[in-house]
């Protein structure tokens, strides 16, 4: 098959064919280096997709991976696009009965499963053990309008298992010459759905969102003028089932036709000393994982020279964390706000203003429209409302079911992210924080990320977040949970509360300052604030009023 008269979907051959022996991939793997060229990544997609196709699966059918960050996922996802296919990467660490809401929701044909997961998967997909937790979901979908097909799924899914010692079914598929011509995919078009993601919801159920090859053509050239380069190596610490660690830069720098290198598991003194020994030039990551790295062993004799720029996503960067960064190591920072239905890349902030603007997401990247609307009129500088995104790099919308498709943008084409944010008169935005989170404290509308930001800064505070409560005074009343630095141990609640009172109105101060040893987050490094209403009011953690 010609690759230039196959559409413009299969991104393995097409990129073999400009640079086939240049490293695509370097993978980590029972304690041993493996490299991988264009053109070996393209042979292993070919050989899965006749495979997959000999098997059955046509275009659009899902194929989903529960498996760690290896090359697997890469082939799949690869393997997939050279028939049409949908690559679907499920969430390992999530729940059995959240497995199964998510196997029912995408109806996989096939599932590649890593050992390490297989007994999460057989939990998921066992008839009737966990019907009154799917049945609850299922019914939080029906009122959002997606439909879920029923039915046992392991009378639905062919699974085949995917191991680290090697020699296993998943090895011999992928090595093997496949004689089976690939059919066409000519017909395919560019809105035709490549990814289902899971959302990373933090407030309310997780949803599916379809992300076609359009989302990642215009993704990747808004990244190219905004971030990397052809000859970039990029260290993947995030998980690819999550948009940021397969759409942020490992996609649109295969395309470039740089190089990624795949962590299985994060470890922080493993993750300083591959900067050296792989000469990284750029490198993404969440808040909670910069912190993480700073704090560990390694930190003080780690080789961070080859770096071009650090990303940091998902949560506000704390302010003394970039400036560590820069004294001690030389690295500077780029920060952005990004949507698992949107680009994933909306918003850059630049090295330069990180300082000037800091608390800032920056100005939307170069093919990213945004407003900010406050009850359907356009809001003023500095005035506060929803923000909302238009551009070729939005998702078409939410998948559920084989057929069934719930829209995201309103009439006028304008996706409304559910976060509050205001643009000051240079146009950089400042998220002030989700709709969903604002509480009512005596009438006054308070948003917890103006809390967090301030007391952030606080001397001793590790990660903090704040909520409302139910309270028979005011309504609700804030309530702020603290995880303290390593060693800390004469933290002063009172001093932190009159530390705020000094910097935020009086109705913004919270009620009550919670002490707890870790803070419940999501993969993506971002706090599940229902999680944390719950363990408030449990009485977890010490605090004072």
């Amino acid at each position: 098959m010609d690759v230039f008269s196959a559409g413009l979907t299969d991104l393995a051959g097409r990129r073999a064919v400009y640079s086939p022996n240049r490293t695509a991939f370097i993978d980590f793997q029972d304690g041993r280096r493996y490299e991988y060229s264009f053109r070996d990544i393209d042979d292993r997609a070919g050989n899965l997709a006749a495979w997959l196709y000999d098997l059955g699966v046509r275009a659009r059918d899902r194929v989903a991976i529960l498996a760690d960050n290896g090359i697997e996922h890469l082939d799949c996802c690869f393997a997939c696009w050279k028939i049409g296919a949908i690559h679907v990467p499920l969430n390992w660490r999530v729940k059995a009965g959240e497995l199964q809401h998510f196997l029912q929701l995408t109806s996989p044909k096939v599932v590649f499963v890593h050992e390490n997961s297989r007994e999460l998967f057989n939990e998921a997909v066992e008839p009737g053990k966990l019907s009154d937790k799917v049945q609850t979901k299922t019914e939080a979908m029906d009122a959002m309008g997606i439909k879920v097909e029923p039915g046992k799924l392991s009378d639905k899914v062919q699974t085949f298992t995917v191991c680290d010692a090697g020699g296993c079914e998943y090895d011999s598929i992928v090595s093997a010459p496949c004689a089976l011509k690939l059919p066409s995919t000519s017909d395919m078009t560019l809105g035709d759905t490549a990814i289902l993601l899971h959302t990373g919801g933090t407030t309310g159920l997780p949803k599916t969102a379809r992300i076609s090859h359009q989302n990642i053509a215009w993704n990747t050239l808004n990244t190219v003028i905004h971030d990397l380069r052809g000859d970039d190596k990029f260290l993947n610490v995030l998980p690819l089932f999550h948009t940021g660690g397969l759409l942020v830069y490992t996609v649109p720098l295969f395309i470039l036709g740089g190089t990624t290198v795949l962590s299985r598991q994060f470890d922080a003194d493993v993750t300083l000393k591959r900067f050296k020994e792989e000469r990284i030039t750029v490198f993404l990551s969440v808040p909670t994982v910069y912190r993480m790295l700073m704090e560990s062993t390694g930190w003080e004799s780690a080789d961070l020279g080859s770096l071009r720029f650090c990303t940091s996503g998902g949560a506000p960067l704390p302010l003394d964390l970039v400036r560590r960064y820069e004294k001690e190591k030389g690295v500077c920072f780029k920060q952005g706000f990004g949507m698992t239905e949107f680009g994933p890349g909306v918003f850059a902030l630049s090295p330069a203003d990180a300082h000037r603007k800091a608390g800032s997401i920056g100005r939307p990247n170069f093919y990213v429209q945004a407003r900010i609307i406050d009850k359907d009129k356009e809001c003023r500088e500095d005035q506060a409302g929803e923000l909302c995104l238009k551009g070729p790099s939005c998702s078409p919308g939410y998948f559920g079911g084989s057929e069934e498709v719930a829209v995201m943008n309103d009439t006028d084409g304008w996706f409304h992210t559910g976060d509050v944010a205001h643009r000051d008169q240079e146009g950089f935005y400042y998220i002030i924080g989700r709709k969903k989170d604002l509480y009512i404290s005596g009438g006054e509308n308070v948003y917890p990320i103006e809390i967090e930001r301030v007391a952030q800064d606080y001397p001793g505070v590790r990660y903090c977040a704040a909520v409302g409560l139910a309270d028979e005074k005011w309504g609700e009343a804030g309530h702020l949970a603290v995880v303290l630095e390593e060693g800390i141990t004469d933290f002063d609640n009172e001093d932190i509360l009159e530390f705020l009172k000094e910097r935020l109105a009086r109705y913004k101060i919270p009620k009550q300052v919670h002490i707890l040893q870790e803070m419940p987050m999501t993969t993506a490094g971002k706090i599940l604030k229902r999680e944390l209403q719950e363990i408030l009011k449990a009485g977890a953690g010490h605090g004072k009023s």
